[in-house]
């Protein structure tokens, strides 16, 4: 049986990291753009260098790496600014994730899952054979990033750099509600995994 590629995506603090440990725990290859974003930005990269080049070396910390708080700060709000950062960042992690399904396919896996926040934002529908989308309530979501101790701007100014929730839930194949409990979550990734025969 051909490998599924799955591409996971959803709004922020909506569930995709959740779902991403309950797909690794049934088997599925796992690989989340934004640990490679965070990889792709550590001391030494040449991502590093250019977002230092384009923003300045205020976005550095003592130690010579990443101030991600403070990049935030300057990019979530300023359009322009958000796009300079993407335009560094987006191309490279494209190719590590494209590179690993490529060798996930070679390796005869089943199922490879990639956590997309901007998976249409990107233009990276075709490189799915299916496309889920994680989603919960508004009030549940801003709840989950006020628990990461951001302000009310701070969520409002993520959530609209984002496209909206319900685009994405018009666009995706699968839709996967998060505003349950982890084992009704779970649940419905049971039945869609078994649907597609990709667990034993």
């Amino acid at each position: 049986m051909p490998m599924i590629r799955l591409g996971l995506t959803g709004g922020i603090g909506m569930g995709k990291s959740t779902a991403a440990e309950l797909l690794a725990k049934r088997g599925a290859k796992v690989c989340d753009s934004d640990a490679l974003a965070r990889e792709l930005v550590a001391p030494g990269q040449p991502a590093l260098a250019e977002i230092v080049e384009a923003f300045g070396s205020g976005v550095l910390v003592r130690d010579g790496s990443l101030d991600r708080a403070k990049v935030g700060k300057l990019v979530f709000g300023d359009s322009a600014a958000r796009e300079k950062l993407e335009g560094i960042l987006h191309p490279r992690i494209r190719k590590v994730w494209q590179a690993r399904l490529e060798h996930w396919l070679v390796a005869g896996e089943r199922l490879a899952v990639t956590v997309i926040p901007l998976l249409f934002e990107t233009k990276a529908e075709s490189s799915f054979d299916k496309i889920a989308c994680v989603v919960c309530s508004p009030e549940l979501q801003r709840e989950r990033l006020r628990a990461r101790e951001w302000s009310d701007d701070q969520i409002s100014n993520r959530i609209s750099a984002q496209m909206a929730v319900g685009e994405k839930i018009k666009r995706a194949d699968h839709v996967i509600w998060t505003d349950g409990t982890i084992e009704a979550h779970a649940a419905q990734w049971d039945d869609l995994l078994s649907s597609w025969d990709v667990v034993d």
